[in-house]
């Protein structure tokens, strides 16, 4: 009888330990990847009001900036009381508005069994006065270059490259 308990635990094991492996997500740091390896310290300037959030579906490790263009569970009309509230597959933690500055600081890749997605992290110029400095871009990335081999880049409705003087 004890046999038999043992082999079902290490069945049921098995089986959790399958069931994780598939949900898993590998995540790599890819900024010294040729094809990534100018991308890190670009600096943008937003031009577009956005929201500040996370997902409610899966969590992420940074929040997330997006818009109700990529994002169609974000409010369709930005709306500064929004901040704090919780809509259906989102809650809502803060904004960014037009003017901001960023920069990119790193270029991210996670694979999973659904398959590769990069993203690149940003951090708001002034970031000691976030509560949310540190930023995941996916959402107001251009993706379609990915398709071709190219490097992605952020979509020039959400923000434009900041010219530096020297």
């Amino acid at each position: 009888m004890f046999k038999w308990i043992l082999w079902a635990a290490v069945a049921a094991l098995v089986v959790i330990l399958v069931v994780m492996q598939r949900s898993a997500v590998k995540t790599s740091y890819v900024n010294g990847l040729p094809l990534y390896f100018n991308i890190p310290g670009h600096q943008f300037i937003f031009e577009q009001d956005c929201y500040i959030f996370k997902l409610t579906s899966h969590p992420t490790d940074w929040a997330l900036v997006g818009t109700h263009g990529t994002v169609p569970e974000l409010p369709v009309a930005f709306d500064l009381k929004n901040v704090g509230a919780d809509f259906p597959g989102v809650r809502i933690l803060d904004v960014a508005r037009i003017g901001d500055r960023f920069k990119i600081v790193s270029v991210r890749r996670d694979v999973s069994r659904k398959g590769t997605s990069i993203s690149f992290e940003i951090l708001f110029t002034d970031e000691e006065r976030r509560a949310y400095p540190r930023l995941d871009a996916f959402y107001i990335m251009d993706h379609g270059p990915e398709k071709t081999g190219q490097a992605p880049g952020i979509l020039p409705y959400y923000a434009v490259p900041r010219v530096t003087r020297n």
